[in-house]
């Protein structure tokens, strides 16, 4: 059933999928869009049973299955330029950084994890050929920054003394055009918010959000503004004042708790969340003015993601990837 709401009820009815992808054969957890050869649009999705499937958005079928995680679930997927190539983290205690080139599908290097919770990572360009990435870290309450390819430590991101933040529940490395120092946006199990300066390895500001861990978070660079869930039925969202300073601005209060994950549309209009209760919600970013509820899967959604065109993709514990076409930008 898909319903659309104002609230939970809306007098227009929101359009089924534009199309539904069937095969990942166990839950999807990680979904990411990118472009193949020639420029053609794929859909990467991640799936419990350890596989990365990569599927053409052309045809609507797999074009290859990746299996380098050793049956472990696959949690979070992101391409770089270089190649391509693919990073995905694994349960297995693995990041993948695989070569996809020319129809290749080889794994070129790894990078070891720490820590085996539910944190993705995350990854910053810092040159043509240079990125920066956040991985939470040995320490239950770290977060360690590497350079890649070369896999250098950059800093490891621990709070002080006494703080009992728990563990780092979602990460954004983020960099201001105004200033050469990247930043980390870190959600913990307390259910606050850190903003670090990673090169200083210190805290810049820190605010608590919610009561329960925070399970993801976006941001919107253009605005300095962004948006966080967790295990209650609330979303916060805060600013960064000065691009150092976090505050909270408000918050949204949900129908059922539980938010998997989010994500902010590329041109900045549309947010979306991904439901414990199998819904993905849709409002409007700049005044979090609810526009739909899509009621399509029957089990848990763990991932929703944008491509630049508009499409948004919802994976979920029913094994299906559900694709939309709604308020398409203008």
């Amino acid at each position: 059933m898909v319903t659309g709401v104002a609230g939970e009820h809306m007098a227009a009815p929101v359009p089924n999928p534009q199309f539904v992808l069937r095969g990942a054969r166990s839950a999807v957890h990680a979904l990411h869009f990118c472009h193949g050869a020639q420029g053609h649009p794929l859909l990467l999705s991640g799936s419990l049973r350890g596989l990365v499937h990569v599927w053409s958005l052309q045809t609507r079928r797999p074009l290859a299955a990746l299996d380098g995680h050793g049956g472990q679930c696959v949690t979070w997927l992101h391409t770089l330029p270089q190649g391509p190539q693919l990073l995905s983290q694994g349960r297995d205690l693995q990041l993948c950084v695989w070569d996809l080139a020319e129809g290749r599908n080889a794994v070129v290097d790894a990078v070891h994890l720490e820590s085996v919770g539910f944190c993705r990572a995350s990854v910053l360009a810092e040159g043509p050929q240079r990125w920066m990435l956040a991985v939470p870290g040995r320490g239950s309450d770290e977060v360690q920054v590497l350079e890649l390819p070369s896999k250098t430590s950059v800093s490891c991101l621990k709070p002080e003394a006494g703080a009992r933040l728990g563990m780092p529940m979602c990460l954004q490395l983020w960099q201001a055009e105004s200033s050469p120092r990247p930043l980390l946006l870190a959600g913990y199990e307390d259910g606050s918010l850190a903003l670090w300066d990673v090169s200083a390895r210190k805290v810049c500001s820190r605010v608590a959000c919610h009561s329960e861990p925070v399970m993801a978070l976006a941001l919107d660079p253009r605005r300095a503004r962004g948006v966080s869930g967790s295990a209650e039925k609330v979303l916060a969202v805060w600013s960064l004042e000065g691009q150092q300073a976090l505050q909270v601005r408000g918050t949204h209060e949900l129908i059922n708790p539980g938010i998997a994950d989010l994500k902010i549309r590329p041109d900045s209009k549309i947010l979306a969340t991904a439901g414990w209760d199998h819904r993905v919600r849709v409002f409007q970013w700049r005044t979090m003015k609810p526009l739909a509820v899509l009621a399509f899967h029957s089990a848990t959604v763990h991932c929703v993601a944008f491509n630049t065109t508009g499409l948004l993709a919802a994976g979920s514990g029913d094994q299906r990837i559900s694709v939309w076409s709604l308020y398409p930008p203008t």
